[in-house]
């Protein structure tokens, strides 16, 4: 059993441990007062007044004498207490391999549910990354995930079943779930293909490059007759999330892109791959925004757009005109992580003031308070990713309102293109303690912000 953990402050129960020890330290008072009460007519050195002497060790120093008998109280009184939790626990520890006690389930109802309400918006590995980290400082998470994805086993349950993609939120369902790590490998599974076409390609009438966690989702979406935010909703209670993931809408998004040579291109997968993206947008284009997701924004302390594909990722979920609409009238820390790496396609050779300018060009000037950008660069890239890091550089003049900048070093030192979850969630956590709290009541649009110096 983890001692330390039922220790650890704002649990509650040391506080009913000092109650136990002050009710059990007047028992022994009164118990102390009713034995002198007794033997105070006993003859001297009598049999009776022997005994007595013999027991209470009247025969060791003072000092010493009350330094055993602490010392014997105290182990009995953490003993009883341990034996007391166990017994409690038993009924209800986990299956034999489970890998959370009871207390791990007590700290994060007690202490993790006071920590902030965050909101994070996005898609892909990026967000999944980050919710990683989050979810070891607070439970009050909400996971708002795009559902523009066309391709793969996304796409073809999408296709056939005419649900939203689901590849993204079972990634984020798993990053958020405390469900053992078997299940966790489960959802993530992918049945092989046996003759080395893919079915995915196919008819549809194999399991060939369908995740687990996918066809899960998809069941769940039939069994509550169609509908899909409802079947995310049980998804979350099935794996015990600590928070929530939900659909940035129940409707499947498709988008929309122009390059810089004029031509279009339709599809997330095919705008992923294209470069010299000029303009992406979303169809349908007054797509209802999930309540739940609304609601989210609406209670939120922080906000964090992104990290993930900027177009094809982030700008999914911001182009749903409600959610656009409501982190602008939020009054909450709007953050936004900038990737530390570049894609090849979709964001070759941009630097931190090309992403910002797309974002704002895509959605409003003040969509963000702060931009947190990585400040470690130099760190050696595997040659099988063609991406370089994402350079610093001033914002351009075209941008009004311009976000403050922020630097930490968030990369993951063994993986130079991705972030690392605990290094990002802490650096998240440190700018809502330092600007969160002190803008509480600020209303954010048309509000002016000093430009950044970097």
């Amino acid at each position: 059993m983890n001692l330390r953990r039922w220790l650890t402050p704002g649990i509650g129960i040391k506080r009913w441990l000092l109650v136990i020890f002050v009710g059990l330290l007047l028992l022994a008072l009164a118990a102390a007062h009713a034995i002198r009460q007794a033997t105070r007519d006993l003859q001297p050195g009598g049999a009776a007044q022997l005994v007595i002497d013999l027991v209470t060790l009247q025969f060791l120093p003072y000092p010493v004498r009350g330094l055993l008998i602490g010392l014997l109280g105290g182990s009995l009184i953490v003993l009883g207490a341990v034996r007391v939790i166990r017994a409690f626990m038993d009924p209800f520890r986990p299956a034999a391999g489970a890998d959370q006690p009871l207390v791990e389930v007590i700290y994060q109802k007690r202490f993790l549910a006071r920590g902030a309400r965050v909101v994070a918006i996005g898609g892909g590995t990026g967000l999944s990354t980050l919710l990683r980290g989050l979810k070891e400082h607070s439970s009050n998470l909400t996971a708002v995930v795009t559902v523009a994805d066309d391709g793969g086993s996304s796409g073809v349950l999408r296709e056939q079943l005419g649900i939203p993609p689901v590849g993204d939120i079972r990634n984020c369902i798993v990053a958020l779930a405390d469900a053992e790590p078997l299940m966790a490998g489960l959802l993530q599974y992918r049945f092989p293909a046996g003759d080395g076409q893919g079915d995915l390609r196919g008819d549809g009438r194999s399991l060939e490059g369908h995740a687990v966690g996918n066809l899960l989702i998809a069941a769940m979406s039939a069994l509550e007759g169609g509908d899909f935010e409802e079947a995310v909703r049980r998804m979350n209670k099935v794996l015990a999330v600590r928070g929530q993931v939900v659909p940035v809408s129940a409707t499947p998004l498709t988008l929309h892109a122009r390059l810089r040579d004029g031509s279009m291109v339709d599809g997330q997968s095919r705008i992923g791959a294209s470069s010299a993206i000029d303009e992406v947008w979303i169809s349908p284009p007054d797509v209802t925004a999930s309540e739940d997701a609304i609601a989210a924004i609406a209670e939120a302390d922080l906000i964090v757009l992104g990290p993930g594909s900027l177009y094809t990722s982030l700008l999914p979920a911001l182009l749903v005109p409600q959610i656009r609409e409501a982190v602008m009238a939020s009054p909450a820390l709007t953050v936004y992580v900038c990737n530390v790496a570049t894609q090849p396609g979709e964001t070759a050779g941009y630097d931190l003031a090309a992403h910002v300018e797309a974002l704002v060009r895509h959605t409003e000037p003040g969509i963000a308070d702060l931009v947190l950008a990585n400040s470690r660069f130099g760190l050696e890239t595997s040659a099988a990713y063609p991406a370089e890091p994402v350079r610093l550089s001033p914002w351009p003049s075209n941008v009004s309102a311009p976000p403050r900048l922020a630097l930490d070093e968030v990369v993951d030192p063994a993986r130079p293109h991705h972030h690392d979850p605990a290094r990002l969630s802490l650096a998240l956590l440190r700018l809502f303690e330092q600007e969160g709290r002190r803008r509480a009541g600020i209303v954010r649009p048309g509000v002016a912000r000093p430009a950044s110096t970097a």
